[in-house]
């Protein structure tokens, strides 16, 4: 008989799942795992500065590749700060498992030091909570983990490691679980029929894409459905990647900030095909974008998770159906729309091109955004990852930029501030040929700007662009339209910026003015590591067409 221990089957667990790489704060609740780790060179542990960051790290590791994103921490503290990026991965419907090292057994329920329990904590933000209390169990929990996480509507799940049971020694198993797949789920025939005879005879058919549980090859299916069908297609907020925006169906970015030209051609559609997509609040401009609870569209809503279809818009075809498997189906059908024309497809597109120029207005200061970032969509490649978190200079982005490859965008749906700097790093080290840029706010870039150091010192070539206008931009705004003048907690002394990235061991610099940003974004692209820019932009230039006096004026 040969023993191990319960830390060791763990990562033999996980190895055998196809793990390739962990993110975590090292704990003492977890050392074994930590010696186990040791002893496997094809698992790497990318160890981060701040639990937060190594979860969303995580999450943006799993919209990169497709795989379950592997997150490891120690309890209490440790498990508190990793929350933030396990609601990132349930609200984005990311496949994810945090480990959390957990007090030995025998002090469970006494608030034991740093004791919490997790399925209360964890149980509204997670697909399953669960603590493994035997060892031997261990290959049961993490193989269930893995297909619950990447089954139905992706998410994350929470997995405790009393400290005890990771050491105990029992019998390794002759056998460990196979590498998980997602289980399948695809639409009725009698569905399909009726999906073919509703958009056959759209005159006005619109698509919407977005939500977890997407592949390359499910982007390019899409693309050749809405091709044959003459059909514009939007994406959800924070999903503008799902569909070339390059191409002359695609409509634009239905999220925050939505054009309102392509607002009324979605509410003046006739037919209106939901996949992926929750329909939520972003989506659905706090719902108003679409009738509730019966649309004035014929809605054709598929989505993975039944629950999720009639929670809030009553669909007239409603199908469960996982994602990827949907979009491939939609891409055999080949031409089924009889009637219509391709003015429909032009004008949507002829919007989002129009809405997605530099506007004719200059906005205050020495700094427009809106010319930068067409410089840096003109002077990057198709394949270039952006990251984002949360705040208004990410209107600048999300309106400016057009994602032309699969997986190009990293940004929270949950609007998390913070998650640009974890998402560029991961990014930056699952594929360090491959450019990685991440925008951030002055506020956003605080959050986690000390996931700046991980980069130094894994060696990932990140590269930072930091936009500082000395406040929490989008407050501010909210503030200036409900309480214009009355100024308080939204601004920012800042520290410099750029001096901070070089004291981490990176390339800084600082623009002031437009024309000064080409040279200095050639010689962060050429630099070999870690590098930033700081922006310093005019506090009054708001968004990309309002300035703080305008929403003075309105209020």
């Amino acid at each position: 008989m040969t023993l191990t221990t319960g830390a060791t089957l763990l990562v033999d667990c996980l190895v055998e799942q196809g793990a390739s790489t962990i993110f975590g704060v090292p704990g003492e609740s977890y050392l074994s795992v930590l010696d186990a780790i040791y002893d496997a060179p094809t698992l790497r542990y990318v160890n981060a500065r701040q639990e937060g960051g190594a979860s969303m790290m995580a999450d943006a590791w799993a919209k990169l590749t497709g795989e379950v994103g592997l997150c490891m921490v120690t309890r209490g503290p440790g498990a508190t700060n990793a929350s933030s990026g396990v609601h990132v991965a349930f609200q984005d419907s990311t496949p994810m498992i945090l480990f959390i090292g957990q007090v030995a057994s025998d002090q469970i329920e006494r608030e034991a030091f740093q004791e919490i329990d997790y399925r209360r904590m964890f149980g509204q933000m997670a697909k399953w909570v669960a603590q493994i209390d035997d060892a031997a169990r261990i290959p049961e929990y993490v193989a269930r983990a893995y297909r619950t996480a990447l089954s139905g509507r992706p998410g994350p799940v929470v997995l405790a490691l009393p400290e005890d049971m990771l050491v105990t020694e029992i019998e390794k198993p002759a056998v460990l679980p196979a590498k998980a797949k997602p289980a399948d789920s695809a639409p009725s025939a009698e569905a399909m029929r009726e999906l073919e005879d509703l958009v056959s005879e759209a005159e006005r058919p619109f698509m919407i894409i977005g939500g977890g549980g997407w592949s390359e090859k499910a982007r390019q299916a899409v693309t050749l459905f809405a091709e044959q069908n003459g059909i514009p297609v939007g994406t959800s907020f924070r999903c503008q990647d799902y569909f070339p925006n390059t191409h002359p169906n695609f409509a634009g970015h239905v999220g925050i900030g939505i054009d309102p030209a392509l607002a009324a051609r979605i509410k003046q559609s006739d037919v209106l095909i939901v996949l992926g997509a929750r329909l939520g609040e972003m989506t659905t401009s706090g719902y108003t974008l679409i009738k509730t609870p019966v649309p004035s569209q014929t809605l054709i809503h598929i989505h993975a998770d039944p629950e999720e279809l009639g929670r809030v818009y009553q669909p007239a075809l409603a199908i469960a159906a996982r994602h990827e498997t949907m979009a491939l189906m939609l891409g055999a059908l080949g031409r089924i729309r009889k009637t219509g024309d391709s003015a429909w497809v032009k004008e949507a597109n002829a919007g989002y091109q129009a809405f997605s120029a530099i506007p004719a207005r200059k906005l205050p200061g020495d700094v427009q955004m809106a010319e930068i970032m067409k410089h840096v969509e003109a002077n990057t490649p198709d394949n270039t990852v952006f990251t984002n978190g949360a705040g208004n200079y990410a209107i600048w982005l999300h309106r400016f930029i057009k994602y032309r490859g699969w997986r190009t965008q990293l940004a929270p749906t949950s609007g998390s501030m913070g998650y640009g700097m974890p998402a560029v790093v991961a990014a930056a080290i699952q594929d360090p040929a491959r450019p990685a840029i991440c925008f951030a706010g002055d506020g956003c870039f605080q959050m986690t700007c000390q996931e700046f150091a991980t980069a130094a010192q894994e060696g990932a070539p990140i590269k930072v662009i930091v936009v500082n206008n000395s406040m929490y931009g989008t407050i501010r705004m909210h503030q200036e339209r409900e309480y214009p003048t009355r100024i308080s907690g939204t601004a920012l002394r800042n520290p410099d910026f750029a001096a901070m990235a070089a004291a981490m061991g990176g390339h800084a610099e600082k623009v002031l003015k437009t024309d000064e940003f080409p040279a200095a974004f050639a010689r962060m692209m050429a630099h070999n590591g870690p590098a930033l820019i700081e922006i310093i932009t005019d506090p009054e230039a708001l968004t990309p067409v309002k300035t703080i006096t305008d929403f003075r004026t309105k209020s």
